[in-house]
C-alpha cells in the first residue's frame, strides 16, 4: 500500500501489451478493476521499431502470429517499478516508470547489444536481453546486461554481451534465478537450457549447457523453490527439473505431454499448485498440477475465447498479484483473455478485452501489475 498525501491508497492495478509494430512499437496500458476486468487505458511509444508480423527466424513458423518467438518480451521490475520492452525490429530496448497512475512514462532507449532482441528480465538493479542475431550475422545469439537507476535510466555494462551455447541458439526467454545469482536462457533451435553464473560486477560467465528433455525448449519459469519449469514448443509438453548449485539441471518430470499443439508460454499459480501452459495453434489452455516434489500432471484444459466466437490463439501469460486472475495475450487479434482463477486451479472466463476495433496480427508481450 502507498502512502500518498498522508493518505493510504491502493497501488493501481494495470495489465500492459505490447503491440510489435514495425513503424513504432507501442505498450498498450489496460487499468484492471477489483474483478479483474479490463478497461483500455492508453497507448504509449516506446521510440523504437517491432517487427510487425514479420518473424526474427527462418525457424520459426511463417504465419505472423509469435514472431518473437518468445517468453518475456514486455517485463515488470519485480518491485513493480519499471516496465521494459524490446523493439526487435530498431535493435534496442526501452524502459519505462510506472506512475503513481500505472501509466508508463518513456525514459530511456538503448541498444540492445546485438539485433532482433526478444526477451528481457530485471532483477535488482540488473537487465538482461536476449538478442536472436539476423540474417547479417548469421544469426549470432547473444544475452547483454545494463544497469538501471532508480530513475530507470540504462547504462550497459562493459564485457556483459556473451554468446549462447552456439552461434545461432535462437532465445526463447531470458530469465534470472529467483535468487538472482544465475540467468538461464531457453534455446529453442539447439534445444538446449543454458545457464549463466552472475559475477558481482554484473558480468556472467559460461554458458553451462543442458540439454532439454523434450524439443523446442520455449517459456521457462522458476518456482519459489528453484524448481525450473520448461514449456516445449515441438514436443507439445512441460517438463520439471532442479538445479544444482553448479547450474546442472536434473530432470523431475520429462516432457508430460497434453494432447495440444505448440506448448510454448508457461506460468504458475501463486500457491505454485497449478501451472498454465498455453497451446497456441490449438487456441487452448492447460492446466497442469505440480506437486511438492516438482512432478506434473494434466488436470484440464479451456479454449482462451468463447467457443462459437472468433477463436483466439494463446501466447504471452500472467497471473495478477492477489492470485486470482490469469491473462493470456491472443496472438491472432491482439486482445487479452481474461480467467477467475478457482481454488482448485479451474479458470472461468470473465472478458476478451480488445483495445482496437479490428484483429491486430503480431502484437507480442504481457506484463500484469
Amino acid at each position: 500500500m502507498q502512502i500518498i498525501n498522508n493518505y493510504f491508497r491502493e497501488p493501481v492495478s494495470m495489465v500492459y501489451m505490447m503491440t510489435n509494430n514495425e513503424v513504432m512499437n507501442q505498450v498498450i496500458a489496460f487499468y484492471r478493476d477489483m474483478n479483474g476486468m479490463l478497461t483500455f487505458a492508453g497507448a504509449y511509444p516506446t521510440y523504437g521499431r517491432g517487427t510487425g508480423t514479420k518473424e526474427v527466424s527462418p525457424a520459426n513458423v511463417q504465419d505472423g502470429v509469435d514472431p518473437l518467438a518468445s517468453q518475456g518480451a514486455l517485463t515488470l521490475s519485480r518491485d513493480r517499478r519499471f516496465l521494459l520492452a524490446v523493439n526487435a525490429g530498431s535493435h534496442s530496448i526501452s524502459s519505462f516508470i510506472i506512475t503513481d497512475s500505472g501509466v508508463p512514462v518513456l525514459v530511456d532507449v538503448k541498444p540492445s547489444g546485438g539485433a532482433q532482441p526478444n526477451t528481457i528480465d530485471v532483477f535488482g538493479n540488473l537487465v538482461y536481453v536476449a538478442n536472436v542475431g539476423n540474417v547479417a550475422n548469421n544469426f549470432a545469439s547473444n544475452i547483454t546486461g545494463f544497469r538501471i537507476d532508480n530513475n530507470g535510466r540504462l547504462t550497459p555494462i562493459p564485457g556483459s554481451t556473451h554468446s549462447l551455447s552456439t552461434f545461432n541458439a535462437q532465445p526463447a526467454q531470458v530469465l534470472f534465478t529467483r535468487d538472482g545469482s544465475k540467468i538461464l536462457v531457453s534455446e529453442l533451435t539447439s534445444n538446449h537450457l543454458s545457464v549463466f553464473p552472475v559475477n558481482k560486477d554484473g558480468t556472467v560467465t559460461g554458458p553451462i549447457v543442458n540439454d532439454s528433455y523434450g524439443q523446442g525448449p520455449f517459456g521457462v519459469y522458476f518456482l519459489s523453490a528453484g524448481i525450473l519449469l520448461v514449456a516445449e514448443e515441438v514436443s507439445n509438453a512441460l517438463s520439471s527439473y532442479s538445479m544444482s548449485n553448479d547450474g546442472i539441471l536434473h530432470v523431475i518430470s520429462g516432457s508430460v505431454p497434453n494432447g495440444y499443439q505448440t506448448a510454448c508460454w508457461v506460468v504458475t499459480t501463486r500457491d505454485e499448485r497449478f501451472a498454465y501452459i498455453t497451446n497456441t495453434l490449438s487456441g487452448t489452455i492447460s492446466t497442469y498440477q505440480i506437486n511438492p516434489n516438482g512432478a506434473l500432471s494434466v488436470v484440464r484444459h479451456i479454449t482462451s475465447t468463447p467457443p462459437g466466437t472468433a477463436p483466439g490463439l494463446p501466447m504471452d501469460v500472467r497471473v495478477s498479484r492477489d492470485g486470482r486472475h490469469f491473462y493470456t495475450l491472443n496472438g491472432n487479434q491482439g486482445t487479452v483473455s481474461v480467467f477467475n482463477i478457482q481454488d482448485d486451479g479451474s479458470l472461468v472466463r470473465l472478458q476478451v478485452a480488445a483495445w482496437t476495433n479490428f484483429a491486430y496480427c503480431g502484437s507480442q508481450g504481457l506484463a500484469v501489475l
